[in-house]
This record gives structure tokens, C-alpha cells and sequence, in this order.
């Protein structure tokens, strides 16, 4: 018997679907009164390979990978071989006869799934009834799920849809047989405010943030994962009046964004860590000619193509160190309120500082789904800081806080005149030594204000600690579900939102632990390096993984039980 929560795993090959179930299912499940995750890890492959994605059902709020099966669908028959590390021997395996007709397990429940597909009109028509029988088993009401079918469906045309909507109803058959065998109960509680709650991606949500924030261009060459963003975007483009344009390469793309922000329009660059790298030389150029632009920075390990389609935290020294010492800062959201938010914040806080901002994520916060209650909107909104210009305009007027009022071309007397190489405060190249050290210390004073309206790490737990996680980004959700584990009054959780600069109470933070412990998803722990840079404090305990796969909750609850009996 399956209660509270329980881990659902769909495996098949790249081109069986698997991604249609995952749709269908977390929508079945949100408007079922359930609370729901859904995590995934694919192949850089249209066909074949093995893909899977878990999907976590809950009687409470969850936000995290675990890497515990419980009932695995199996749609290939490579998937349990696929998946043979996180099998168990209470894992209930479901799959075809076909699929299944050499494995024997006590644990094994064989249905024969394509044979009905074929009776309604094709194997396509399997992965709807696998949707349909785990649906039944989690007591999804029958209306519920015909109405997630025909949402998804109803735009293919009638036929089709009348054909899932009896493959649901086979499925729902299936399922029914299940139960009857007890070899599978689920208890979980249902809450009906579920179903009005918001159920979205990390993708979407930063999407929503960039809208929010007033984006008018985006320009990207695509690139897993930040591809996702762009089509996101694109597909709204029209109602919110954004242009899109894909370009022919990246280093196209830092350029159009901004020329874009130089002519007053708010752009965003998305792309990934060997994409970035070619656009470096235009970063430099925003940050000389001090042009705003955010950039959206889809993380995966690298370096060049590494794995495409998988997931690291291996970009925030790609993000921080560049040509030449100019201001920036880099956000990382780690869940998906902060996400929408940072992201909005992003374009004000770009227009303000005129500097680069970074939204930095990854492929497991991309693609991860969850439900949360609402977004509040009462304290978004868009700062300008664009002046109307004078015959006497300055563009590069040194000033006591290093900010020069911004002026675009045509709007007002003056001329805006910006340059790659150093200038004076009329925008004019100069070799002049003097004028350099004083561009370059206005530039610099910029941090001071930066620091203003930094984003404080979030402590979470018992702030009358003894020993200290450190986390950063994506990690948010595996580390707080670990730490509600423990249920220990002596450990708490910092949570980094912004990495960059660090917020002044982060050494408070840090000096009151006796121990510290830090995860991250890379090999060097760049960001324990940006900490001790910055306030000389050194973390005891770095807990990296770098093979391309986000931590799950039994891995960080492990490895924070180890450190507290070494200690």
C-alpha cells in the first residue's frame, strides 16, 4: 500500500510517447486533488535510446526528484534494464506481455496493452491506456480524465479523439483488474483547491517572468535546454508584442539584443554554456558601452557539447568571469515562484544598473513541473529609467553613484553615441590615462548600489542552528525535502537565489554554523569558491555530482546523516 506519496516512473524508448503520458498524467492528477511533480531525463535522440519520467503524487507539497520507483511503466523492453539502480523489490513493475514475456517477478503485473491499442486502431493508442490505468489507480474520477484527453486531443480532430477517449476508457478496465488483485493501493489524500492551483514548469515560469518584466525581443540560436524558453516565448510573441528572431548563431544573437536594449526595447538572449561562449565578446561590449541585457543561461554539462540533454551547475564561473571588470549579477532561481519573480526583476534591475544580468538554470529546473498556489502580481511591475535627452546629453557622464542617465536614439535633442573601445563621457574613444581610471572606477561604483538591492539567501528551518546547508539554484527542492526528514531543530538550510554579488548577511549566516555542508551539481564546487573569495569563509563539506543527473532526496539525506555522525 502506496500512501502520502508515491513515485510513478513512465520508461520507453525516444518516439514511444513518453512525454504525451506525462502530460495527460499530471493533469489527471492536479485536477484530481492531488499535488503532483514531474521530473524527466532523455536521450539527445529523436528515436530509440531510453527516456523516463517520474511523476511524484502527493498528499502534500512537493518540489523534488526522489530515486525511489514504485511503480514503474514499462513501455520498452529495455526500460528495466534502464532503470535497474532504482528498482527495488518493491517496485511494481507494469508493462506489455510482449515487453514483459522474459521477466518473472513477483512483482510483475502483464497486460496486454498493444493487443487493445490494435482492437482501437494502432499501438499509439497504448500509452493513453497506461495513462488510463494508472489514472484508476490513483481513484482519478473518470470525468477528469476525459476531460485532460480532450483538451489535448480535441485540436487532432474527431476521430482521434473519440479513439483515446475509448483508449482512456480501456485503460480505466485495466486499472479496475489491477486493484482487484491488491497488488496495488494507493491512499493518498485528496485536496479539491488542488485543482485551481497552478501546475507549471520552470521553463514557463521564468517565460511568464520575462513577459512580466517587459521583454520586447528575444533573439537565440537554439540549444538544449534553453530552447524550451524560446519556444515558449515565440508562442506568445504576437499577443504580447515581442519580436522573436531566431538567428543564424549566437554571437548574432548577443548583438541584435543589444542593439535592441540600446534602441529602448527591453531584450533577452537565451542560450547554453558552449553558445555563451561565443557570445562572450558581445557580453564585453554591453558591459563597456554599459547597455542593459538579460540573458537566460540553460546550464548542462559541458565543456562544448558535452551531454545535450542532461544537467549540471558547471556555468556560474562562465557566467562570472569575463574581459575586463564591470559589475553584473546573476540570479538563480531554485523554485518556481523565485523564478518568476527573478526573472521579472531581472529587466529592472538591468535597466537600472545598465549591466548584464544573468538568469541562470538547468535542465532538471527547465523541465521540472509542480503546482503552487497562485503568483502574486500586486508588487511586479516595470521600472524605467530611460530620460529624454538634451542637446547637452552625456551618455557616459560620470556621476557619484557610477550611473549615467540612459537616453535613447530619438527620443529628446541629444546624441547617444557608444563606442566598443574606452570613451569619454560624451561616448568618444580615448586613450587618455586618466579619463581610463575614471571610467573604470564608475563603472565599479555601480556594485555599491548593486548591493543595495541584492536578494538575501533564505534560511530555511530552525534558525537556532549548529550545523548549515548550503545550496544554490535547482538543488532548492531536494535539499528542503531532505532537511523536513531529518526533522532535527539543529540544522537549517541557506538557499542561494543570487550568487552574484553575495548579499552582506551571508557571512552572518555562515559564522554561526560549527559545520557546513554544500551540494552541488559540478566537479570544482565553483560556488563554495565564490563564497570563500568573497567573505574568506571556507565550507567544510562539499557534496558534488557531476555526472549529468540532478540529486535525488535519499542521496542528500544520506550524505547529511554521514556528515553529522563524522561530526
Amino acid at each position: 500500500m502506496f500512501q502520502e506519496d508515491v513515485s510513478i516512473v513512465i520508461c520507453g524508448e525516444a518516439g514511444q510517447g513518453i512525454q504525451t503520458v506525462e502530460s495527460i498524467l499530471i493533469q489527471a492528477v492536479k485536477f484530481g486533488g492531488y499535488h503532483v511533480c514531474s521530473s524527466k531525463e532523455y536521450m539527445s535522440r529523436v528515436r530509440g535510446g531510453e527516456n523516463s519520467t517520474e511523476i511524484r503524487v502527493s498528499s502534500k507539497r512537493i518540489c523534488a526528484y526522489v530515486n525511489r520507483i514504485d511503480i514503474l511503466i514499462a513501455i520498452s523492453k529495455g526500460a528495466i534494464d534502464h532503470l535497474k539502480e532504482r528498482i527495488s523489490n518493491k517496485t511494481i513493475i507494469i508493462g506489455d506481455e510482449e515487453t514483459l514475456k522474459h521477466v518473472e517477478n513477483e512483482n510483475i503485473i502483464k497486460i496486454p496493452f498493444l493487443k487493445i491499442a490494435r482492437d482501437i486502431g494502432g499501438p499509439i493508442y497504448a500509452n493513453v491506456i497506461a495513462a488510463g490505468a494508472i489514472s484508476k489507480i490513483l481513484n482519478i474520477d473518470k470525468e477528469i480524465f476525459d476531460e485532460c484527453l480532450t483538451s489535448m486531443f480535441a485540436r487532432k480532430g474527431k476521430k482521434i479523439l473519440n479513439g483515446d477517449l475509448k483508449a482512456g476508457d480501456e485503460g480505466y478496465k485495466v486499472g479496475e483488474n489491477i486493484l482487484k488483485s491488491d497488488k496495488i493501493k494507493v491512499q493518498i489524500v485528496k485536496d479539491t483547491k488542488i485543482k485551481d492551483e497552478l501546475l507549471l514548469d520552470g521553463t514557463e515560469v521564468v517565460g511568464m517572468g520575462c513577459i512580466a518584466g517587459g521583454c520586447r525581443f528575444l533573439a537565440c540560436y537554439p540549444m538544449t535546454p534553453s530552447s524550451a524558453l524560446q519556444v515558449f516565448i515565440a508562442k506568445y510573441s504576437e499577443e504580447f508584442n515581442i519580436i522573436f528572431e531566431q538567428s543564424e548563431d549566437e554571437i548574432s544573437a548577443i548583438n541584435m539584443g543589444i542593439g535592441a536594449f540600446y534602441a529602448g526595447a527591453r531584450a533577452l538572449i537565451a542560450t547554453s554554456g558552449s553558445g555563451f561562449a561565443l557570445m562572450e565578446e558581445g557580453v564585453g561590449l554591453a558591459r563597456i558601452n554599459e547597455t542593459p541585457i538579460v540573458i537566460y543561461l540553460g546550464q548542462r554539462p559541458g565543456p562544448a557539447v558535452g551531454l545535450p540533454t542532461r544537467t549540471s551547475q558547471e556555468d556560474l564561473d562562465l557566467a562570472l568571469y569575463g574581459h575586463g571588470e564591470t559589475p553584473k549579477i546573476i540570479f538563480a532561481p531554485g523554485k518556481l515562484e523565485d523564478a518568476f519573480y527573478l526573472s521579472q526583476k531581472a529587466f529592472n534591475i538591468a535597466d537600472k544598473y545598465q549591466i548584464p544580468v544573468f538568469i541562470l538554470s538547468d535542465q532538471y529546473f527547465a523541465d521540472i513541473y509542480y503546482n503552487i498556489p497562485s503568483i502574486n502580481l500586486e508588487n511586479v511591475k516595470i521600472e524605467n529609467h530611460i530620460i529624454k535627452t538634451d542637446e547637452n546629453y552625456k551618455r557616459y557622464e560620470l556621476t557619484a553613484d557610477g550611473i549615467s542617465s540612459r537616453g535613447i536614439p530619438g527620443f529628446g535633442d541629444g546624441v547617444v553615441v557608444v563606442d566598443p573601445h574606452e570613451h569619454d563621457e560624451k561616448g568618444h574613444i580615448t586613450e587618455d590615462q586618466n579619463l581610463r581610471t575614471k571610467m573604470v572606477e564608475k563603472r565599479l561604483k555601480k556594485l555599491e548600489g548593486i548591493k543595495k538591492d541584492s536578494i538575501p539567501p533564505e534560511l530555511i528551518g530552525f534558525s537556532d542552528y549548529n550545523i548549515l546547508i548550503i545550496g544554490w539554484g535547482s538543488t532548492y527542492g531536494v535539499i528542503k525535502e531532505a532537511l523536513d526528514n531529518l526533522n532535527r531543530e539543529d540544522v537549517a538550510f541557506l538557499y542561494f537565489k543570487q550568487v552574484y554579488p553575495l548579499h552582506d548577511s551571508t557571512k552572518k549566516y555562515l559564522d554561526k554554523a560549527d559545520k557546513t555542508i554544500i551540494f552541488e551539481n559540478n566537479a570544482e564546487s565553483q560556488f563554495a569558491n565564490l563564497i570563500k573569495l568573497q567573505t574568506d569563509f571556507k565550507i567544510d563539506k562539499n557534496i558534488l555530482k557531476y555526472n549529468g543527473r540532478p540529486f535525488s532526496v535519499e542521496e542528500i539525506t544520506k550524505s547529511l546523516k554521514n556528515f553529522m555522525e563524522v561530526g
